[in-house]
């Protein structure tokens, strides 16, 4: 039964840590079940990785996006079994929209791990070592960072805002230098912080788009199909139905910023009044509470998170 006010939301990269779904595992075969079958397909054993480490290997990106898919889908696969209660909407960050679209039966698990194993390849090396950098900057309206970012990039400087996550929250990526240049006009327009983040690929800008090239071939190789429930994209805020319009967002996605603010708004809009956070690390729920303070947001992560999440929408 379809709950109209009701959206479901997967996080993306930065949700990961070692140990994550651990006390979920311990109650429902589900979690270690999709682990090992991501594994089959990497050819690595990804369930080890996520129980023990160490971070190191976990955090980078190629392991970190197929971690992330599986925890997500886990989840999502022990609420299916749990109720027959779902949600009319679904959207995820980043990442997060490949493990919404498998939830939408929209992708093959397999598929999709295959998929975002080489997007986190080709990631990875569309920039040398150093070369780009992202960094939050809190406290200023999104237009400003906007406009500031278009004063500060050249060509061969490249920085442009590429997550729009909260109001006050936004996040920049770009070429290192003009990254940091950004950062401390930022803090002189007014900004409470303008902090560089530990990663190390510029992810949703330009530099991004010889990686988005290799992508599309990738998403060309797999089957995708109408998903069953709606998902709201990162990059236009919307829903498609055809396979071919989400192929082309997917790719889009990977050097286009997250509208994440207004996919939640959108939802709202639409009616929904609860959102369920599916997935490890509590950090959408986090941001939602700014996005949209009147709106409940249930995160789902283990067991006891879990049986509340239910208690409150099965009744």
């Amino acid at each position: 039964m379809k709950r109209s006010d009701l959206a479901f939301l997967f996080p993306g990269q930065g949700s990961q840590s070692v140990g994550m779904l651990q006390a979920l595992a311990q109650v429902y075969p589900q979690v270690e079940e999709t682990f090992v079958q991501a594994s089959e397909v990497l050819d690595l054993n990804l369930w080890e990785l996520v129980r023990e480490g160490p971070s190191e290997l976990l955090n980078q990106t190629v392991n970190t996006q197929p971690a992330m898919l599986a925890a997500g889908v886990a989840t999502w696969r022990i609420w299916r079994d749990k109720t027959e209660t779902l949600p009319n909407w679904l959207a995820g960050h980043s990442l997060g929209e490949y493990t919404a679209l498998v939830c939408a039966g929209s992708m093959h698990f397999e598929d999709a791990v295959k998929v975002v194993a080489e997007r986190g390849r080709l990631m990875q090396t569309a920039v040398s070592p150093g070369e780009g950098a992202m960094a939050a900057i809190l406290g200023l309206e999104d237009s400003q960072v906007v406009a500031l970012c278009q004063q500060i990039s050249k060509p061969d400087s490249v920085v442009a805002a590429a997550n729009f996550n909260a109001p006050g929250q936004v996040v920049i990526a770009g070429h290192a230098g003009a990254v940091q240049i950004a950062c401390d006009q930022a803090k002189a327009l007014g900004a409470r912080r303008a902090v560089i983040l530990p990663v190390s690929v510029p992810s949703h800008c330009v530099l991004m788009k010889p990686a988005a090239d290799k992508l599309k071939l990738i998403l060309e190789s797999i089957s995708i199909q109408s998903p069953n429930i709606p998902v709201v994209h990162n990059v236009d805020v919307s829903t498609h139905s055809s396979p071919e319009v989400i192929r082309s967002l997917l790719v889009e996605q990977l050097y286009s910023p997250v509208r994440w603010s207004e996919g939640i708004r959108f939802m709202g809009d639409q009616g929904v009044g609860v959102f369920v956070e599916c997935g490890p690390g509590k950090v959408l729920a986090g941001l939602n509470k700014r996005i949209l303070k009147n709106k409940q947001i249930l995160p789902v992560y283990d067991p006891g998170s879990l049986d509340k999440a239910l208690e409150e929408l099965d009744g």
